[in-house]
């Protein structure tokens, strides 16, 4: 929610501070006292258009800062989906203030304890300056951001609703169909994979034929090799014993004949060996009959005769074990063709392995043969109709949603001085034979709205006025909140009450002060049944300047009222003035306006 809202030098605010109510606050103050500046305030710290005119008289820039405080479950989003290769939020699955967080973190900057902090400078010379967390960003950032934490519904704003791609995302959550338009998105991206690979496949020019006609060539190659990793490092070592055989049998049988001549031809010993002679030494030790000393050297000597006689035995199984000189011509014909694989994929066996690997999968894209393409054409039915089934799965949940939107918005309606009004949500198969289906679906979805009975019925936003779409708005919200709970979003409502009063304007309040109850509520409105709702309410007063800062022009100031003070400023909006009568009536609206 909107936690503070800062402004200096906009306008004729000179210094303001607005903390509005975690529920509904009502800004309220004479007509031309400056209330559309808050709105002013607001849209730019959401990226919007920087208008040097907006800097007050003398000043050398305006500035205004949005704080926003976060739950925790958005805070927490940080940690458990740091996307921030997620594409868009509809992608993440994060909606509101969880989307903001994920986007502030793609832009560098993570919540410092709970809160977002939005600011925007403009320059009188007309330049400007978007901060976030204390961080320069691009204006685009900032709108980004705001867009998924502020709703305004004014004049200029209503406008977004009339896009189709905005009514979709409201119907879309009102239906819950969170679990059926992911099912679709899953079977939608695979199809366009598909659709991207085959595409592919139909254009490639001769270059790519070239290559795949080398990839094949390459592969058959290694394959006909067969190499087996390491291979050339064994084929080497028994290469280099057989290059060194005479000299390996010479010292095996030398060593063998001084360690035990029992291995070798006894003849040509040279002498006793040395198990035999340390096989003596055990056994005059072992003749002497005084212990100690003489035993445990004994016992030394025959655990070293038992290591003698495992180096013996490794000795003798190497002896004779030298390939000939026909296996030394087939080691070097599979050594030089190991080799011309590593010079070309290498440097090893295994990079060439690996290389192979890669290449067959790079040559299915580049195989663009008739069968290839055939093959993937089937691959590519069988997607398209699993889309297909998904995409009617989702438009049956549209479809059944839209009618109850529909319904439940048009009695609302009723009871906020529209009586005769209407509004259809259409949904309808997307009018390509083709290919009906698009990245969210197969329908196309319109809010048709009737203003008064007999009007025609057109598209939002061409339909309606300022106000009665402001209040066709705050129908459409109070449905969607009824429904699907909460909304971790702050709502500022503009010309809401235009052309409404008496009961209908307590009805207005009523329903204003109901989305508070799931959401954060602004409303800057002229009607005293309105502001009586709200949990808070600020006013705007002009004054005129002082005899010393006459050039400075009139000044705006915003200040909270509360207590006695509230029921003189609902006074003044019952009456324009602060009778008793009138401040009587201004505290029994005020005892009365409880929901």
């Amino acid at each position: 929610m909107l936690e503070e809202l800062d402004i200096r030098n906009l306008g004729p605010i000179r210094e303001a501070t607005i903390a509005p109510a975690a529920g509904m606050t009502a800004i309220t103050g004479e007509t031309g006292a400056g209330k559309s500046m808050l709105l002013s305030a607001i849209r730019l710290v959401s990226g919007g258009a920087a208008e040097s005119s907006r800097v007050s008289a003398g000043a050398d820039e305006a500035w205004a800062q949005a704080i926003f405080a976060l739950s925790d479950d958005a805070v927490a989003s940080e940690h458990s989906g740091d996307t921030n290769d997620a594409g868009d939020d509809a992608d993440s699955g994060f909606t509101g203030a969880a989307a903001a967080v994920a986007k502030a973190h793609d832009a560098g900057v993570d919540p410092e304890d709970g809160e977002l902090f939005l600011s925007r400078t403009v320059r009188a010379s007309g330049r400007s300056r978007a901060v976030l967390g204390g961080k320069s960003v691009p204006r685009s950032v900032l709108g980004a951001i705001a867009g998924e934490l502020v709703i305004i519904h004014g004049q200029t704003d209503q406008l977004k609703i009339a896009a189709a791609a905005r009514q979709r995302e409201f119907l879309d959550r009102v239906a819950g169909d969170e679990a059926e338009l992911a099912a679709y998105r899953k079977a939608w991206d695979a199809l366009a994979a598909m659709d991207e690979r085959l595409e592919r496949l139909r254009s490639q020019e001769s270059s790519a034929r070239q290559q795949a006609d080398y990839l094949r060539e390459s592969i058959d190659r290694i394959n006909r090799t067969d190499p087996q990793p390491g291979e050339d490092e064994e084929l080497k070592a028994c290469r280099e014993r057989i290059e060194n055989a005479a000299d390996i049998a010479q010292g095996v049988g030398s060593a063998l004949g001084a360690l035990d001549a029992s291995q070798v031809d006894v003849d040509a010993a040279d002498g006793a060996s040395a198990v035999e002679l340390i096989n003596h030494a055990v056994t005059s030790l072992r003749a002497i009959r005084v212990g100690g000393t003489f035993a445990e050297q004994a016992d030394r000597l025959e655990s070293i005769n038992a290591d003698l006689g495992d180096v013996v035995f490794a000795l003798s199984q190497e002896l004779g074990d030298e390939g000939s000189v026909e296996d030394l011509d087939q080691i070097n014909g599979r050594i030089h063709e190991l080799g011309d694989l590593t010079r070309r994929w290498g440097p090893t066996l295994a990079d060439v392995l690996a290389w192979r690997d890669k290449a067959a999968f790079d040559l299915e894209d580049l195989d663009a043969s008739p069968e290839k393409v055939a093959e993937l054409e089937s691959e590519r039915q069988t997607l398209y109709d699993a889309a297909l089934a998904a995409a009617d799965v989702l438009s049956a949940a549209r479809v059944a949603a839209a009618a109850d939107l529909g319904a439940r918005v048009t009695e609302e309606l009723g009871s906020l001085a529209m009586l005769g009004a209407s509004l259809e949500v259409r949904v309808t198969p997307r009018d390509k034979a083709d290919d009906p289906l698009g990245p969210y679906g197969r329908d196309d979805i319109a809010f048709l709205f009737t203003p008064f009975e007999g009007s025609p019925q057109l598209p939002m936003g061409k339909s309606a006025s300022g106000g009665e779409l402001s209040r066709l708005m705050l129908a459409l919200e109070l449905v969607a909140a009824d429904t699907r709970g909460g909304a971790d979003q702050t709502f500022i409502f503009d010309e809401v009450d235009a052309g409404v009063g008496g009961k209908a304007a307590v009805e207005l309040g009523k329903r204003l002060a109901r989305l508070a109850r799931s959401a954060q509520v602004i409303v800057v409105t002229h009607l005293a049944q309105v502001a009586s709702w709200a949990d808070a309410q600020f006013v705007v007063t002009k004054e005129p300047p002082d005899a010393d800062d006459d050039d400075l022009g009139v000044v705006t100031t915003i200040a909270e009222v509360n207590g006695e003070t509230r029921v003189h400023e609902i006074a003044r909006m019952l009456s324009g003035s602060e009778s008793e009568a009138s401040l009587d009536h201004a505290r029994e609206l005020l005892k009365e306006s409880v929901l």
